[in-house]
């Protein structure tokens, strides 16, 4: 059984529709932090930063940790969670007509010491959004998607912000899946 260092329903989701055993217990560590001390880093290494510190975050010295984090770039500006309705509309709008990126990044840490990490990226271009639409959408998905950077659930209503998404649909979810369920073989801690 790993850990994973998360609170997103989302990765848990994956892991456990995967059938892997795991305990989930959330990393406290200051995000916002550590991404203001990497202004200058790309965004890929912001991703994978934030996962191995998640990883390295939860005390664990016998059973692999699980970190991962996901980020979201439109144009040259990085978009977090968003902090109110208010500021996911903003992000809405900021987004319309744009591709988006999405980089993931996972990592896996035993005995304190990161053994694995990961990163990958998915680019979805989103359609032109009304602001009927905008106001529609957080309506049926607000406070679900207050959790979610780029302000989206891909499995629910979220699909509809998007034309075309070119990238893996694990990455879209919010962790590059495949390759983790590589390193955990690797790992011995599912059968190969």
């Amino acid at each position: 059984m790993i850990v994973l260092a998360s609170k997103s329903a989302s990765r848990a989701e994956m892991l456990a529709a995967a059938g892997v055993a795991f305990e989930a217990r959330p990393a406290a560590i200051d995000e916002r932090a550590l991404e203001a001390s990497m202004a200058e880093a790309r965004p890929d290494q912001v991703a994978l930063a934030l996962a191995e510190a998640k990883a390295l975050a939860v005390d664990e010295p016998e059973r692999p940790v699980l970190g991962s984090d996901s980020l979201v770039v439109v144009g040259d500006q990085r978009f977090d969670k968003p902090a109110s309705r208010e500021d996911a509309a903003r992000h809405l709008r900021a987004f319309s007509g744009r591709p988006m990126q999405l980089h993931s990044a996972a990592a896996i840490a035993r005995g304190g010491a990161v053994v694995w990490r990961h990163t990958a990226i998915a680019t979805l271009q989103v359609r032109t959004l009304s602001e009927d639409f905008i106001e529609g959408y957080l309506d049926a998905e607000w406070p679900a998607v207050s959790h979610c950077v780029g302000v989206f659930r891909i499995e629910a209503r979220g699909v509809q912000l998007f034309d075309r998404i070119e990238g893996d649909h694990f990455t879209v979810l919010g962790m590059p899946l495949l390759p983790v369920l590589g390193a955990l073989r690797d790992l011995g801690e599912l059968p190969a």
